[in-house]
């Protein structure tokens, strides 16, 4: 049976003489430094270390004695060491020869070159994603004509998660922009004497463009980042791996069913933000413009056509389909700890919403060309 396993120590015998005892390990050096520092405070020029009654050491009290005894060297003081055991003087000689190499300087790399990297990692995380977008399809075209496959379930559960949940937020954001547009809008048209034409002006404005964008954003804010921490917290405790194992499709599970409740929610709120916002319009144009409710929406119903509302419920399609797949995809690529998973869900809102907004951009060219 070994004898029992002493903690950490060292003692001064004589000056310039010092006993290291005890199991020098990770577990028992943690408070060994204040002690070391009475060696390199030794006004002696040779230090004497015994380790002759050393019970056990690994690399790091190895490391902890060695980074002492580096500060006396450099100092020009000897040190010597005294009946150490075999085992333990070859740790300590592998551990000295580590101190010598120096650390190497992180390679610096021009200004061109640092451009050239980014690009090149954005290209990869660009095909990444389309790749990403393909087994998706893969995926659908499969499972479409077998409805018993389809997980209806999931997919009413996200749903109630990205939509009905949603209302509040959505239409209370809704409302304060329509107010902000009538208010701003009314503040122009009183000096004319147009005061009617803020109908106008709300109406096109929420319906084509600020109810579909405020939507987007939110669920993307809201619901894509709840999809990259779900999935990247499955990844980092490998129930992903899990499922593989037991033959279940991530992407079918996972995927699909919150794409489908998206391309189902997203629409349907951009329609409730686009009544709400009306409504702040409404209000905002009685308290400034003196134009009735009956007033408003008879020119809003002679001016906006159902072209505005389709452009607007058209747009919400393709930012559910693109929020949903980014969110996943950045789920998809957390690493196994904790910190991937914050990173991939801020990458997963900020990108979707950049991509949102450059999307929202293009179809305002489209239509103008189209003359929507």
């Amino acid at each position: 049976m070994s004898s029992q396993i002493t903690p950490a120590n060292i003692s001064q015998s004589a000056p310039g003489h010092f006993v290291v005892s005890g199991s020098w390990t990770a577990r028992t050096v943690a408070d060994m430094n204040q002690k070391l520092a009475a060696i390199v405070d030794s006004d002696t020029p040779e230090v004497l270390v015994d380790g002759s009654h050393l019970q056990a050491i690994d690399s790091v009290g190895v490391w902890t004695l060695q980074r002492q005894f580096k500060k006396m060297r450099d100092a020009g003081r000897s040190i010597r060491l005294l009946d150490w055991p075999p085992q333990f003087q070859k740790l300590l000689d592998v551990v000295e020869k580590q101190l010598d190499i120096p650390v190497p300087a992180p390679p610096h790399h021009s200004l061109l070159e640092t451009i050239g990297r980014k690009g090149e990692a954005a290209w990869q995380g660009m095909f990444a994603l389309l790749s990403f977008i393909g087994e998706c399809a893969l995926a659908l075209l499969r499972i479409a004509p077998q409805p018993k496959r389809w997980r209806w379930r999931l997919v009413l559960k996200n749903i109630q998660i990205a939509g009905f949940d949603a209302l509040p937020i959505i239409g209370l954001t809704a409302f304060l922009l329509g107010i902000v547009v009538a208010y701003q809008g009314a503040d122009q048209l009183r000096h004319y004497g147009a005061n009617i034409f803020v109908v106008d002006l709300v109406g096109f404005a929420m319906l084509r463009e600020f109810s579909p964008l405020i939507t987007a954003i939110i669920i993307a804010g809201r619901s894509g980042s709840a999809y990259a921490a779900q999935i990247g917290t499955m990844v980092v405790t490998e129930e992903i791996d899990g499922m593989r194992t037991i033959g279940i499709e991530p992407i079918d599970f996972l995927v699909l069913p919150k794409i489908i409740a998206l391309l189902v929610a997203l629409p349907l709120l951009t329609v409730f933000a686009d009544v709400t916002g009306v409504f702040g319009g409404m209000f905002m144009a009685r308290s400034q413009l003196d134009i009735n409710f009956h007033e408003f929406l008879v020119r809003f119903g002679s001016v906006i056509h159902l072209s505005a509302l389709l452009v607007g419920v058209g747009k919400a399609f393709v930012f559910a389909a693109i929020i949903a797949i980014v969110g996943c995809y950045q789920g998809f690529r957390t690493k196994g700890n904790a910190d991937s998973v914050g990173r991939q869900t801020t990458r997963s809102v900020v990108q979707s919403i950049f991509i949102v907004i450059i999307l929202d951009s293009g179809f305002s060219v489209i239509f103008s060309i189209l003359d929507l």
